[in-house]
């Protein structure tokens, strides 16, 4: 197996990151299906959506390990 397709198989903090994702946008896409959000929550999840793609951009640019 190549160097490069292990590190990609074995990394633990990119699924975490990914799965966190993941997380955030399905947690708003229930919340948004139980009632509407206010400007000021629509922003809070927005954020947090922002947060969670950023952390795993950045680990993915730090590491290599993008798929």
């Amino acid at each position: 197996m190549p160097k490069i397709l292990s590190s990609i198989l074995t990394c633990i903090e990119h699924e975490r990151l990914e799965f966190e994702l993941i997380e955030v946008r399905t947690r708003g896409q229930y919340l948004t299906r139980l009632r509407s959000l206010t400007r000021q929550e629509q922003a809070v999840w927005d954020r947090r959506e922002d947060e969670a793609l950023t952390a795993l951009v950045n680990h993915d640019l730090a590491h290599g390990c993008n798929v």
